[in-house]
């Protein structure tokens, strides 16, 4: 069992009832799924990028990413509908919880000067939202073999009614938010 997934059963999740006021401890807000996504634009152009792409998710997160198409035509940007614009691999589990302990303990130590993750990519829901300029920050990455430096955005699912409440979750958890 991961180290993180251990900590929300015996610390987390046990804290919040008692501080929360649950009644049932399956009531208590938790992990739902995490969702890694990478636009990739220039496949428009180049079928290769779609490639190297998949290759660096397929590493990142140890699981086959599926494309993620065009839902609609834009000529200005010479993309039609069904075309292939992305890549986005969905965790849930012991892969979800690997995950996430790799992130928080490993690659947001990485980035320079890193002062923590912004309090303000909650979406209204208990959800977060964390974007990476480049995928280089993961440690499974070869620098020297990207072919070109691509945007990642991490998505945090739960199962929190309010921002207020997934915030506690993850920095339960060990997320590294700012201090304001």
């Amino acid at each position: 069992m991961s180290r993180m997934k251990d900590k929300y059963r015996d610390e987390v999740a046990v804290a919040f009832k008692e501080r929360g006021g649950y009644k049932n401890i399956m009531e208590v807000p938790r992990l739902e799924k995490v969702v890694l996504n990478i636009g990739v634009g220039e496949a428009i152009t180049n079928a290769k990028a779609l490639e190297a792409a998949e290759a660096d998710l397929a590493t990142i997160s140890g699981q086959h990413p599926i494309t993620t198409r065009a839902k609609k035509s834009i000529a200005n940007f010479r993309l039609r509908e069904g075309m292939a614009v992305g890549l986005k691999v969905t965790l849930h589990g012991e892969r979800m919880y690997d995950f996430l302990d790799k992130l928080v303990n490993t690659v947001l130590c990485r980035i320079r000067e890193f002062q923590g993750v912004s309090r303000n990519s909650f979406d209204g829901r208990g959800n977060y939202t964390l974007a990476f300029k480049e995928q280089a920050v993961f440690p499974e990455i070869d620098y020297d073999k990207i072919d070109k430096v691509r945007g990642l955005e991490v998505s945090i699912v739960t199962t929190a009614k309010t921002d207020e409440e997934g915030r506690q979750l993850l920095e339960m958890m060990g997320m590294p938010f700012v201090v304001e």
